[in-house]
């Protein structure tokens, strides 16, 4: 029996790295579903195809393995950018929930993050995160990572953009980001990634024994 845990919160909550960390622990399969709209938006962007066209972006998305997403390159600005544009379109949301529903019945069991999952996507999962924290620290900690990488961004540039990204998140008809009635509200505004995963791995170890 697979067991899935699902977890969804805004950009740059620290969602991807418990995620990741979660799967580790358990031996579980990752998916970052993000990722998936961003493929189809590169999908479209390698052959010169409109990214407004939801037949085409369909098409691309029925073509994409959730099982091999390169996460370094898709997580380029642009395609980012691009996958903004394609993640509204109802037949391509369609298309890739149902496959992230088949990725999460894998065994032994299978970690997701998102915006949607607890909602839409895993309704049922055993276990649901709703991870948060500040716009500020968030845009702080994309700064910082940023800079890292020898990006140019300023802290103002992050802050606007992850506050824009909040209320398209929120505010779309399909699939709106919010946590579920049976979330747990994991705040890391003032926790190290360390303190979040201790918290996470409480809850899931919790449900498992349950």
């Amino acid at each position: 029996m697979s067991f899935t845990i699902a977890i969804d919160g805004p950009a740059a909550s620290g969602k991807g790295t418990l995620a990741r960390r979660l799967a580790a622990h358990f031996g579980f399969h990752h998916l970052d579903t993000g990722l998936s709209y961003r493929a189809v938006a590169q999908a479209l962007m390698q052959v010169g195809l409109p990214l407004d066209n939801e037949e085409l972006a369909a098409a691309a998305a029925e073509n994409i393995d959730l099982g091999k997403l390169d996460r370094d390159i898709l997580s380029d600005h642009a395609i980012g950018e691009a996958a903004s544009k394609v993640a509204v379109m109802t037949k391509v949301r369609q298309i890739l929930v149902d496959k992230q529903r088949d990725f999460a019945t894998r065994e032994p069991g299978a970690v997701l993050d998102g915006r949607d999952i607890g909602t839409v996507v895993c309704p049922d999962a055993p276990v649901k995160l709703y991870v948060t924290a500040s716009a500020e620290e968030r845009a702080k900690r994309r700064h910082l990572e940023m800079a890292g990488k020898g990006g140019s961004a300023s802290y103002e540039e992050i802050l606007a953009d992850i506050v824009k990204r909040d209320a398209r998140d929120m505010g779309r008809a399909d699939s709106p980001l919010k946590p579920a009635a049976d979330a747990h509200l994991i705040d890391t505004s003032a926790m190290d990634i360390e303190t979040a995963f201790k918290t996470a791995l409480k809850i899931a170890e919790a449900a498992r024994a349950g």
